[in-house]
């Protein structure tokens, strides 16, 4: 806690300004005052400029021509030579910090982290909070974390979109604020149950980002919403988290059918994976933006059906796309969305990625309410 004590000024105030004062408070110029103390005018010019200290000898002389006490002479004396020792080392701080930064700085999204107010600008300051958001005890371990398997992926990356740094710059974010949530004790018990809370809140389509958030934290699942900055294009990520799975998302397209699917594709990751491995991390770009390699590993493809099935049945799925063509109106969708009770845009937007057509003219909503 910083304490009045602890506070460092702005400049030291040397006591030759006030004896300045004071000599001309009590009617003398700067010669007939150094003749009265028997000090060269010199000696005492330098004195009022701050280039020369007061000691006991001439505090006890300034004491006898001014009427003021030689020990406040000597307290002002100490005070000066204590604030700017305290000045000097601030500024050496300082310097220190600003070194430190011009190279953190290469492995973290400053913009971002200044448009969330993350960062002040700060070195001494910043320092700190990019220590407590990466769980770091040093910077120099940002550049280790940039090359580990999961963050590596992104560098390795030939589109101009994605940003290794921006990407694990949110992450660390996502995961941070995460570590900040106090839920429930997650149990594994209560998947199915979970998910049916989860497809009314959907269903019903009323107040349903902290809905969501609130269902999840009941059960034990932290859940972060998190803007995201350039080329970033993440839309969530799974994690553990202090004891609880966790799940980070963008909101990027702000679209149901989109919530939906990587709300429960990220809770594919927890029960299918997480749960058997603490250590695990999951970080799902859209699917233009991810490499081939990532996007059909077994991992991916397992947390796709979870959402898949878990959203629309398979058995329900599989007769509806029997007559596909024949379905793909918005009576049909709506029809069968009310007969199993999800929210039509999310069968709109199964229908449309099955068949690789987003612009058929639809008056089903996708807004999120």
């Amino acid at each position: 806690m910083t304490t009045i004590k602890n506070l460092v000024p702005a400049y030291a105030t040397h006591p030759g300004l006030m004896l300045a004062d004071e000599i001309e408070a009590n009617g003398y110029n700067q010669i007939d005052f150094a003749k009265l103390i028997d000090l060269k005018r010199s000696q005492l010019n330098e004195i009022i400029k701050g280039k020369r200290n007061i000691n006991a000898d001439l505090a006890l002389l300034l004491e006898k021509a001014l009427g003021i006490d030689a020990d406040f002479w000597m307290e002002a004396q100490k005070n000066y030579d204590l604030d700017k020792a305290r000045i000097e080392a601030k500024n050496k701080e300082q310097l220190e910090a600003i070194e430190i930064w011009n190279v953190t700085k290469e492995f973290i999204p400053v913009s971002f982290f200044k448009k969330e107010q993350i960062i002040t600008g700060n070195p001494l300051l910043d320092i700190n909070k990019v220590k407590e958001i990466y769980n770091v005890d040093n910077l120099d371990q940002l550049a280790i974390l940039s090359v580990q398997h999961n963050y590596a992926r992104f560098k390795k990356s030939n589109t101009l979109k994605t940003d290794v740094v921006n990407i694990m710059g949110w992450v660390k974010l996502v995961q941070y604020k995460a570590s900040q949530l106090k839920v429930m004790p997650f149990d594994n018990e209560n998947k199915e149950l979970l998910i049916e809370k989860l497809r009314n809140v959907l269903f019903e389509n009323k107040n349903v980002l902290p809905t969501v958030q609130n269902v999840l934290h009941e059960n034990g699942i932290k859940l972060v919403y998190q803007t995201k900055g350039e080329k970033t294009p993440v839309d969530g990520v799974s994690f553990w988290s202090n004891g609880n799975p966790a799940i980070g998302m963008t909101l990027r397209h702000n679209r149901m059918d989109n919530f939906a699917f990587t709300l429960f594709h990220e809770l594919g990751h927890i029960y299918e994976h997480l749960i058997n491995n603490n250590q695990a991390e999951f970080i799902d770009l859209d699917l233009k933006n991810e490499k081939e390699e990532y996007r059909n590993s077994l991992e991916e493809k397992q947390a796709n059906h979870f959402a898949e099935n878990s959203l629309i049945k398979d058995e329900d799925w599989n007769e509806f796309k029997k007559n596909l063509d024949q379905n793909n109106t918005d009576e049909a969708i709506i029809a069968f969305a009310k007969r199993i009770k999800i929210n039509p845009s999310i069968v709109r937007g199964r229908v449309c990625f099955t068949l690789n057509n987003f612009r058929s003219f639809t008056e089903i909503s996708n807004e999120i309410n």
